[in-house]
């Protein structure tokens, strides 16, 4: 089954078709996912405005090949909403194989059904840091002290 047909919350169902059906072209449509002043917020960035929403997602597409997002799971209550995600992609300037970082979004619904606030939670040490080369040596080495 589809996953954004497995949840009857049509705003849900919409986050969902939009965010794995991501690509350059789609972002001039940004617009109707996101209220004007939206905020976005994940480990590295905090926005606000669909424009700098848009220019977060064109810089993936820039620096990033082939990325794309697969919905977990969806839980909606209310003017809220949960999405566990797979993130999965390729670093351009990288010889390594595909990525993935596992996380959440939550989501604030405005009264129009469009995204006020999103906010993204995944572990940038396990998933980001750890994959690169000589950071991700020392990470493991770091963990395993600390570990005893």
């Amino acid at each position: 089954m589809d996953r954004a047909a497995r949840h009857p919350d049509p705003r849900a169902r919409r986050v969902v078709e939009a965010f794995e059906t991501l690509e350059p072209a789609a972002l001039a449509q940004l617009d109707a996912l996101y209220t004007p002043d939206a905020r976005f917020r994940d480990p590295f960035n905090e926005l606000r405005g669909v424009a700098a929403i848009r220019g977060l997602f064109g810089h993936m597409f820039d620096t990033l090949d082939d990325p794309r997002f697969l919905i977990r799971d969806i839980v909606v209550d209310g003017d809220q909403a949960f999405l566990t995600w797979d993130f999965v992609f390729r670093m351009k300037r990288w010889r390594r194989g595909e990525q993935c970082i596992h996380g959440g979004s939550h989501l604030r619904f405005a009264p129009d059904g469009r995204i006020a606030e999103h906010r993204d939670y995944w572990d940038a040490a396990e998933e980001l840091y750890a994959k690169l080369p000589v950071i991700g040596a020392l990470m493991r080495w770091l963990r395993a002290r600390a570990a005893g």
